[in-house]
């Protein structure tokens, strides 16, 4: 039988595997880089068609990817109940809320609120998944969100202006944070690139629905060229490559800090968005790298390099 796709044990007890700090580099790079071409997309295009070609692209490629490790696409009996559940609030609500908040706001800007979800899935782990929240954790919790404060402050006005851009992409973090644990909480009988297959599969049904019923699939005849090879980056290295990575990294690394590892990506969100899209860039950016870079290794270095510890914190 396949091994689990997530442990549901707290890896805390062990070094950090190397593996995941690789994983969570790329995803800061390949997803931060996306909410510029999310932007591209969804200038062009209809959300809801946007988020379909996403999906099917997302799921059809994993799945093309599993069947060529031999691996078997039947669901186990015993998971189809919770991988709909978590479909929906991991990948539905991350999804549709992501790509509405992205009409009403900047790229750059949008990626701060969307990556408040640290916060609130180092909340839901120590709840309900038992994890330690230990005072590196903590420290370095502190720093990233403050980073994002710093980002966020310029914008307290014009978010005030359309509230409802900050709504559905603070909704996208509370939703992305849940899914987050109950990944991490539930026992799956599925290889992480079934599990990523699956989830993306499932939880892309209502939107391909509303794509059909609600949605405008011919604007795909109005994307111009920067549009078009946004939605070809999106639809396929982060629907694809940075999914599977997510959930392995969730596999790896206890949830809280797992979720404290993406805090890097929303600052290449906004140096991205700065070069592609010319959205202003200025010095507190550059204190919030800073910052988030301070953050990240006290949480995942700093560890192994104290005296006598050979251990996370």
């Amino acid at each position: 039988m396949a091994q689990p796709a997530l442990s549901t044990t707290d890896p805390a007890s062990e070094r950090l595997p190397r593996q995941g700090f690789f994983l969570l580099a790329s995803l800061a790079l390949f997803w931060g880089t996306n909410w510029p071409a999310m932007k591209l997309a969804v200038l062009d295009m209809d959300p809801w068609t946007f988020r379909a070609i996403c999906f099917v692209a997302g799921a059809g490629g994993l799945m093309l990817v599993a069947r060529a490790r031999g691996l078997s696409l039947r669901i186990p009996r015993g998971d189809l109940g919770p991988l709909i559940l978590t479909a929906f609030i991991n990948v539905t609500c991350w999804q549709v809320f992501s790509a509405f908040g992205l009409t009403l706001m900047a790229a750059g800007r949008a990626s701060i609120i969307a990556f408040t979800m640290p916060l609130w899935a180092s909340i839901l782990s120590v709840i309900f998944l038992r994890e330690r929240m230990t005072a590196l954790r903590v420290v370095g919790l502190a720093l990233g969100l403050t980073a994002l404060a710093i980002l966020l402050i310029p914008e307290f006005g014009r978010i005030g202006g359309t509230p409802w851009g900050a709504a559905m992409m603070l909704a996208a973090a509370v939703s992305w944070a849940a899914g987050t644990v109950m990944l991490k909480a539930i026992p799956w009988r599925m290889e992480t690139v079934q599990l990523a297959a699956w989830q993306l599969a499932i939880g892309g049904l209502p939107v391909i629905a509303a794509a059909l019923l609600v949605g405008r699939p011919s604007s795909v005849l109005d994307l111009s060229t920067p549009g078009a090879l946004g939605v070809i980056y999106a639809a396929l290295i982060p629907m694809i490559y940075c999914h599977w990575a997510w959930f392995r990294i969730v596999a790896l690394f206890p949830a809280n800090i797992a979720a404290i590892g993406t805090l890097s990506i929303p600052v290449v969100g906004v140096f991205s968005s700065a070069l592609i899209l010319d959205e202003p860039l200025a010095g507190a950016d550059l204190l919030a790298l800073a910052l988030v870079v301070t953050g990240l290794f006290i949480v995942l270095v700093l560890p192994s390099l104290l005296p006598g510890r050979s251990r996370p914190a």
